[in-house]
């Protein structure tokens, strides 16, 4: 009888007896009902003391709020462990993204200090129509003097170009570019003269900087340029049927002319470079970059300085030349060093040729 009014005094402390709650509550909390647990719970349950009640009825809630769907062996886990690839490699598709944008900011980051290396663009104050203007005119006049202006006044003078000596010829040649040059200046003058002044880094010379570096390294480019020259030849060879002429220069160097010599290695060194730097890398690439980028404008400016020297066999290596002869110049924003890598260029030519 005690056993079963105990049994009973068990089973009706351990019968499950939810606390009325709110509707709110219930949607809130979702307790799963576990019958098997509490069967289990009262069959333990009888034949204990009060004690052994009361741990049993501990033993039933620990149960009832312990979540078994969520053991190694439940559905769930194996649903987790078998989840999509996409998911698994996320963190790893992030890392290869970071990586990607780590080196296009480098990238960038090294084109930025290229664009930097090369210079800055100029404060241009005139238009396109000057700079096309101040073109034509100059190309007009290095035509019109070297094939009308020149040969008339020898001619009034009572010389023949033909008939003129090795040391007349280098003379002629001398006076020929002289004037060129001169008359670029002019045209400069006279077609920039209503801007004036100009901003203090146009048709600069200085002595002063870190460009005598360049100058060098640019000199070592010169078995390069000897190359491009061949590979021009190749590209354009000279037809068979075109008559094989010495230039004047190199009839002077034949002959063992010192004064002829001297002459032309003053046309080469130093006219030469003086007024072509002034028109190219002066006037025409600095006004190139109000409408093109740096780099643009020194390959352009490199096209028309190859093109003025008329002769196609030497289109390679004249563009080179002017690249690297912008460079310097965009670098420095100083005439003064393309000049001097120009001249020594001229002299390295002129020395090779009387090897």
């Amino acid at each position: 009888m005690r056993n079963s009014m105990l049994s009973s005094c068990c089973s009706h402390s351990l019968s499950p007896r939810p606390p009325p709650v709110s509707p709110h509550a219930v949607a809130r909390f979702r307790v799963p009902t576990r019958p098997a647990a509490a069967s289990l719970a009262l069959s333990r349950g009888s034949g204990f003391s009060g004690s052994s009640c009361n741990r049993a009825k501990n033993n039933w809630k620990i149960s009832c709020f312990r979540d078994h769907s969520f053991s190694p062996d439940s559905p769930r886990f194996k649903f987790i462990e078998n989840a999509p690839p996409e998911e698994r490699t996320e963190p790893e598709l992030n890392t290869e993204i970071a990586v990607q944008k780590d080196w296009k900011a480098k990238f960038r980051e090294v084109v930025n200090a290229l664009f930097r290396a090369i210079g800055r663009p100029w404060t241009v104050p005139w238009t396109a129509e000057t700079v096309l203007k101040v073109m034509v005119l100059w190309v007009t006049s290095f035509w019109f003097i070297g094939t009308w202006l020149v040969p008339f006044t020898v001619h009034i003078a009572g010389f023949s170009k033909e008939s003129l000596t090795f040391r007349g010829q280098a003379l002629y040649s001398l006076l020929t570019d002289v004037t060129e040059g001169i008359a670029g200046i002019l045209i400069l003058h006279r077609c920039l003269s209503r801007f004036y002044p100009l901003p203090s880094d146009w048709f600069s010379f200085s002595l002063k900087g870190k460009w005598q570096f360049d100058v060098a390294l640019g000199c070592l480019l010169f078995p390069l340029v000897n190359r491009l020259s061949q590979i021009n030849l190749d590209l354009l060879p000279i037809l068979p049927s075109t008559p094989v002429t010495l230039s004047s220069v190199e009839q002077s160097i034949f002959a063992r002319d010192p004064i002829a010599m001297a002459l032309y290695a003053l046309v080469v060194t130093v006219c030469a470079p003086v007024w072509e730097e002034i028109v190219f890398r002066g006037f025409l690439l600095p006004s190139l970059t109000k409408y093109m980028p740096v780099w643009c404008a020194i390959l352009v400016s490199s096209v028309a300085f190859a093109l003025a020297h008329f002769n196609g066999q030497r289109m390679l290596p004249l563009i080179f030349l002017g690249v690297v002869m912008g460079l310097l110049f965009t670098r420095s924003r100083n005439l003064l060093p393309s000049m001097l890598l120009h001249s020594l260029w001229n002299a390295f030519v002129f020395l090779s040729l009387m090897r």
